[in-house]
């Protein structure tokens, strides 16, 4: 980002530069929950575009841009969740894009899958009209209306990625090297002209803002539910411990981990069984049982259809 993330645009105490030189500059993260890396390219002065790779839950980054900042986001796989500084919770999924001024957030944002890819483009908003205004003069586009269409009273404007929007970042993810420096100009500029067509009262998309108090318990929740695999709990039990009513135990669980409670569990106790099979000598029956199948036939059906091949099989493709 600006200041290569450092000094008034970016603030992160587990970050460390792993790579500078002119093209881009490599920052890691790393704390107890995994590790990240953001990859920064400088593609007009004030407009840089980022690639995210978390393999981590939090990124505590308290970021406080000192200059006004346009931060448009595409989410590749995984989800994102954007803290904002009045408590409330907000979801990107697959495919999600958004836009948003940052000062609206400072707290953080975290991974709820404990993985996210994306891209995000940092437009630096005076430095950026003026450099864009001088490289192309009438073509210019006006960045400062942007900010005002999408994200008047510091909203957050959120939407499906379109066919011609994921046509755009799709071509981001595959750049090869030899072209990359122009064809980041090129794309750039094409976002920008298709956001300044883009009729944001139609294309916007409702989004849930949970609270601070919800997504804390729906959290608690997850970790008691994968502590205890071998267990079994109905949404009435898991309401009733967790003082949670029981539809907003529904949505707000499914709005972080982007499936309900039951989804999510059973693809965590296959996955989990997964590792299992490729890290332990365990038998298939005792794998099981651990993950809370007492019935192997019943594992071995839900394993084959979440990972494609029977528990058998996949040991002995990953061994």
């Amino acid at each position: 980002m600006e200041d290569r993330l450092k000094g008034d645009a970016f603030y992160c105490d587990n970050m460390i530069t792993v790579k500078e030189d002119a093209e881009c500059t490599i920052y890691k993260m790393k704390d107890g929950s995994g590790e990240g890396t953001m990859t920064c390219y400088k593609v007009f002065p004030g407009i840089d575009l980022i690639y995210n790779d978390f393999h981590m839950q939090n990124c505590l980054s308290k970021f406080q841009p000192k200059v006004e900042m346009l931060g448009i986001d595409h989410c590749k796989e995984g989800r994102i969740e954007w803290q904002f500084k009045n408590g409330s919770y907000l979801y990107l999924e697959e495919g999600d894009f958004q836009i948003n001024l940052k000062e609206s957030h400072d707290i953080g944002f975290g991974f709820p899958l404990s993985h996210y890819h994306g891209i995000t483009i940092a437009v630096y908003i005076d430095k950026a009209t003026n450099s864009l205004s001088k490289a192309f003069g009438e073509f210019s586009i006006d960045v400062k209306k942007l900010c005002e269409k999408f994200c008047s009273n510091n909203k957050t404007f959120i939407m499906r990625a379109d066919k011609s929007i994921e046509h755009i970042f799709s071509e981001l993810y595959t750049v090869p090297d030899t072209i990359r420096n122009n064809y980041f100009k090129i794309k750039v500029l094409e976002l920008l002209l298709f956001l300044s067509a883009l009729d944001e009262s139609e294309d916007s998309e409702e989004r849930v803002y949970f609270p601070k108090r919800q997504v804390e318990k729906v959290k608690l929740i997850m970790k008691y539910i994968t502590k205890n695999l071998d267990k079994h709990f109905t949404l009435d039990e898991l309401s009733t411990i967790f003082e949670m009513s029981l539809t907003s135990l529904k949505l707000c669980f499914k709005g972080v981990y982007g499936k309900s409670v039951y989804a999510y569990i059973r693809s965590y106790r296959i996955h989990t069984a997964a590792i299992m099979l490729k890290e332990t000598n365990a038998n298939i029956t005792d794998i099981a049982g651990r993950v809370g199948y007492a019935n192997p036939s019943k594992f071995s059906a839900a394993f084959k259809k979440i990972m494609g091949m029977a528990p058998s099989k996949y040991r002995k493709q990953v061994v």
